[in-house]
């Protein structure tokens, strides 16, 4: 594992990329209501992201053939945006990265579409509060064990269940850079927490069991129970022995007014 520690004027570089990425997010939390193809959400990101002279960071990463990784309902991540139009009682999990001068940026944030099931708002609850319980155990020298096993505990005391084969992962020349960083573990495990690390903390949480399988079309994941999965992400680093949140959920929750 050969994790790359920031420096400031790295950190400085992801948080211009963070910027634009939370203002995308916002422009995406409009569109978020019943009638609205999926597609059409992919569409306005990308041409939002570009008119900032930045690059989504998904299209094309893998073959992936879109700018958002949009998920709906048992979706966990990775589904591929389409004709398809939210309905009033969905929840659909966006998640977004940009690529702005030399650097990326990488978060999510799901999304009741109207009024949902109660059930299904305390898991999007349980999944948001465990990614900032997740935060909270991020400190300088601790272990990246240590933010699993918060995520980790969080979400089961209510009833939920850690996704195993998905994880969250280090960022900022590459999109995907060591270390891996679990949704699961025991204090004291994992790599050393140390100054300049910048890793993306995302929970995904499945309402029922675990287990996830792969969609027809080789990208989406889903829960193999067809019960709904939840996913938020912050891209989170340690610099001068201070942990800051460089990603940013404001401009989502204005327009959601919370």
């Amino acid at each position: 594992m050969n994790i790359y520690y920031k420096t400031q004027q790295d950190i400085d570089g992801i948080k211009a990329s963070a910027d634009i990425l939370g203002r995308v997010h916002g422009e995406i939390t409009k569109m978020v209501k019943p009638g609205v193809a999926t597609q059409d959400i992919d569409k306005m990101a990308e041409e939002f992201i570009k008119d900032h002279k930045a690059q989504p960071s998904f299209l094309n990463y893998n073959e992936f053939p879109a700018s958002l990784c949009i998920s709906v309902n048992s979706m966990v991540v990775h589904g591929v945006p389409s004709k398809y139009e939210l309905k009033e009682g969905d929840i659909v999990s966006i998640d977004c990265g940009v690529f702005f001068n030399g650097y990326h940026s990488d978060s999510a944030y799901t999304h009741p579409v109207g009024e949902i099931d109660p059930k299904t708002m305390k898991l999007l609850k349980a999944t948001k509060e465990s990614l900032y319980e997740g935060i909270a155990a991020m400190k300088m020298g601790g272990r990246l064990g240590d933010v699993g096993f918060a995520i980790q505990k969080h979400v089961e005391a209510q009833g939920f269940s850690v996704v195993r084969e998905l994880v969250g992962h280090g960022v900022g020349k590459d999109l995907h850079e060591d270390p891996v960083v679990q949704n699961y573990g025991k204090r004291g495990d994992g790599k050393k927490l140390l100054n300049g690390l910048v890793i993306a903390i995302e929970p995904m949480i499945n309402m029922g069991k675990k287990d996830v399988v792969k969609s027809e079309d080789k990208h989406g994941i889903r829960a193999a129970d067809g019960k709904p999965s939840a996913h938020f992400e912050h891209t989170v680093g340690i610099l001068n022995g201070k942990v800051e949140i460089l990603t940013t959920f404001k401009y989502i929750e204005a327009v959601r007014n919370l």
